[in-house]
């Protein structure tokens, strides 16, 4: 083989594996952006969660208690969505803003209050449509949390799985964006809401 020969190859190769080096670090960053618009959606979702909770607690059909202990569980909640509304990147460190434990509060709170009794009330002649639509406003809202939730974890661990990789750890593809957690909190319906 002459020079010329093994010049061919060797710009074959280097442009190779430029392609296959670029082909990860787009699909890196599609991953991320990915990640990122569950992460609003998410936060979008739990936004909804909190509004149809302080709206049913509002309604004046649940007991005083039931609805005091609602209202401040959902207050915390929207409290906090508030307070992130101005960061730049969403995946900076991704801590998710503390807010596993208020949301864990308010699922709990709901747990609580809206017990099988108190269901069966709301969805009752003498609640009338307000009881019934505040319910299913919140059911709405809680499947929807559940699967927003879902969606930013899968995104996420496939972000993870890739960044993982041999390749993009060694020509540092991803950068220094900080590797995204999955979010973790309880955001199970009461069982009388399900039914």
């Amino acid at each position: 083989m002459d020079w010329l020969t093994w010049g061919v190859v060797v710009v074959a190769v280097l442009i190779g594996v430029a392609w296959y080096l670029s082909y990860n670090a787009a699909r890196l960053d599609r991953l991320h952006t990915r990640a990122e618009g569950a992460l609003s959606a998410l936060d979008a979702q739990l936004v909804r969660r909190a509004e149809a909770t302080l709206e049913l607690a509002n309604s004046g059909l649940l007991d005083p208690a039931s609805a005091f202990m609602l209202a401040g569980a959902a207050s915390g909640s929207l409290e906090a969505h508030n307070e992130r509304a101005l960061e730049d990147d969403l995946l900076d460190g991704q801590r998710f803003g503390g807010r596993e434990e208020l949301e864990n509060d308010l699922t709990a709170a709901l747990q609580a209050a809206l017990t099988a009794d108190v269901v069966g009330t709301l969805r009752g002649a003498e609640a009338g449509a307000l009881g019934v639509s505040g319910l299913q406003r919140v059911e709405a809202a809680g499947i929807r949390v559940q699967l927003a939730r879902r969606f930013l974890n899968d995104a996420v661990t496939d972000v993870q799985r890739v960044r993982r990789k041999g390749v993009v750890r060694w020509f540092r593809l991803a950068g220094h964006a900080d590797l995204p957690r999955t979010v973790e909190f309880d955001d199970e319906l009461p069982p009388a809401v399900r039914e």
